[in-house]
């Protein structure tokens, strides 16, 4: 694991040195830098295979081709057999180069036989084309710009900031975005001339030429009948047994988060059956009862008698969250960010590695919301009236959620903020005129809302997918990987390994919801392998108490925070995000809006935008 830096133009070479620091933390066992043609490569590296002979950047023999790579393919043994086979040698026993030698050997279509995460970029010295890539549902990031007929890529937005001559200017739909969605949506970011690599995309870049990215991998829609639920359970626990199992190669210290919730929970046990010793658990403990699992946790570490550290919610003070919001590259407001780092934090002190369970709730049916479907929401006389009315102001706005059927009801529940003009989701209450109509508040949400509509039309199996490139890639993985890397922690999650997917994905979603609700086949391999305290219970989020904090711990830190809006970014109504402020302080009004806002606020502190 790593972070990976690419340069091509003149204009970013006095400042290259000081954006690869930048990623200091994803890579603190060494940082090297390539010059090739009239590229610089550079790798800031966290070695876990192959430490003495993994080094990057990367060259192939005949020095033509020059990559940077940060992730881990963990089928790279049975790829490098395959490769050897066809008269390649090599020099390391590193997935870099077994990467490496099958883009060279394969071209593009090597992405098709890697099973792993991944981000990488390579260099040809021949043409002067960059090749960028990243994984199925991007478990590693990826972001590039162009300026002044040059490129940029790079693990994350650090490095762009440090680079002077970087345009950096405010992206208004980027921002539309975070704003419904407490994070920007790949290809969008916060700034306008950096892109978010989307997940299972590529993309060549040739100077001169208009770079576009394409999809690689696209998302299947099911293509089989539900088989038997105990033939199934059987099935799915084989490849989870193996894709754990897989996971497990690393030359330093692994260990797990364990929540105490099933996916987290059912790793451990699948780590157990592998034989790894000693496994190492992490879990959070919360002092309110809605919030905690450390129970469940235990429970699972006493069976597996696994060696288990906890670290106390209550330690997430206004200093833990500072800290921990300063690693984000780009404002991401969920509120599990800052647990998951201080757990990260904790984890490092005795770990290299850790496995998650990541991706169990989209890939399984876990949310509650896949419940929610388009047609329990059914369109209506009155409600056909009642938009009418309100659109022409006959009718108050506030009445805009009554008025709502079908997709464009849960697209209302999934937003923070949006196109209702007038109704408390106004995402034009927050902004000045000029920036909310450059939002264009009629898209938000649009890559949503075309997964949605393409996989079947807003049913359970649609929203599952939509999730798949939407909350699980740009929220949920964001989320554990700027929080792990922020220590140089690697994360693995082998709930997304290439076989679970490609099981998970032809099944209809009937499969995966029963009388008891979703997550049907892993509630069944709970129920097999696991205590009664993990699954004989309500589900439990992995987040903090948004309001506790604000009339405690956080209040100070978010009263500065809103006190600068006005200097830090003029473009919104620093008098309506006060107020919202002072709602969320007395426990009323919508306290995570109030955090997004505050979030906002604190990262452009240290990342100020162009004017």
């Amino acid at each position: 694991m790593c972070g990976i830096l690419l340069a091509v133009g003149e204009c970013f070479r006095a400042d290259f040195d000081a954006a690869l620091a930048s990623l200091r933390t994803r890579g603190p066992d060494a940082r090297e830098v390539l010059a090739h043609g009239d590229a610089l490569l550079g790798h800031a590296r966290l070695a876990v295979i192959d430490i003495a002979g993994g080094r990057q950047p990367m060259l192939t023999p005949d020095g033509r081709l020059a990559m940077v790579y940060n992730g881990e393919i963990y089928n790279f043994a049975a790829l490098r057999r395959e490769l050897e086979a066809a008269g390649h040698a090599f020099a390391t026993r590193s997935d870099s180069e077994v990467l490496l030698a099958g883009y060279r050997h394969w071209g593009e279509a090597v992405l098709d036989k890697l099973d792993g995460m991944f981000a990488f970029a390579i260099h040809d010295l021949a043409d002067g084309s960059v090749f960028l890539a990243r994984d199925r549902v991007g478990i590693k990031p990826l972001f590039w710009g162009e300026h002044a007929g040059g490129l940029v890529a790079a693990s994350t937005l650090a490095p762009f900031f440090a680079l002077g001559s970087f345009p950096k200017k405010l992206d208004a739909e980027g921002l539309r975005d975070y704003l419904a969605f407490q994070t920007p949506l790949a290809p969008r970011t916060l700034v306008r001339d950096i892109h978010a690599l989307p997940p299972g995309a590529c993309l060549r870049w040739r100077g001169g030429a208009a770079a576009t990215a394409r999809q690689w991998w696209t998302i299947p829609d099911a293509c089989e009948a539900a088989p038997d639920p105990d033939a199934l359970a059987a099935e799915t626990d084989i490849l989870l047994a193996q894709a754990v199992k897989d996971q497990l190669v690393a030359d330093v210290p692994l260990g797990a988060f364990l929540s105490g919730g099933i996916d987290s929970s059912l790793v451990v046990h699948y780590m157990a059956q592998a034989g790894a010793k000693p496994i190492r658990t992490f879990s959070v403990r919360f002092a309110e009862a809605g919030f905690d699992e450390s129970p469940a946790a235990r429970a699972v570490a006493e069976k597996y008698a696994t060696e288990h550290h906890v670290l106390d919610a209550p330690q997430l003070d206004a200093a833990t969250l500072a800290a921990a919001l300063a690693d984000l590259d780009q404002p991401l407001a969920d509120p599990a960010y800052v647990p998951t780092w201080a757990l990260s934090r904790l984890t490092r002190q005795h770990v290299t590695v850790a496995l998650s369970g990541d991706g169990g709730d989209e890939l399984f049916g876990g949310y509650p919301r896949f419940l929610d479907t388009a047609d329990r929401h059914p369109d209506s006389v009155t409600k056909r009236s009642l938009r009418a009315l309100i659109a022409h102001g006959l009718a108050p706005a506030g009445l805009t959620r009554r008025a709502l059927a079908g997709a464009d009801l849960l697209l209302y529940r999934r937003l923070e903020l949006g196109d209702y003009p007038g109704s408390r989701k106004d995402l034009r209450r927050y902004l000045a005129p000029e920036v909310a109509r450059a939002a264009r508040p009629d898209a938000t949400l649009e890559g949503w809302r075309e997964l949605a509509a393409r996989h079947g039309n807003y049913d359970r199996g649609a929203l599952l997918r939509a999730d798949l490139w939407t909350y699980l890639s740009e929220n949920c993985l964001p989320k554990t990987d700027r929080a792990s890397m922020g220590h140089g922690l690697e994360v693995r999650v082998p709930l997304l390994a290439n076989a679970i997917q490609d099981r998970m994905l032809r099944l209809p979603a009937s499969a995966h919801f029963d009388a008891g609700g979703g997550k049907a086949i892993l509630r069944a391999l709970a129920r097999r392998h696991l205590p009664d305290a993990v699954w004989n219970r309500e589900k439990h989020g992995f987040s903090v108490p948004l309001r506790a904090n604000f009339a405690g711990a956080w209040r100070d830190w978010g009263d500065s925070q809103v006190a600068a809006a006005k200097m830090r970014a003029p473009w919104l109504d620093a008098g309506a995000i006060a107020r919202l402020w002072q709602e969320a302080r007395r426990g009323e009004g919508n306290p995570r809006l109030a955090y997004t806002f505050a979030v906002l606020l604190a990262w452009l502190e240290t990342h100020p935008l162009d004017d």
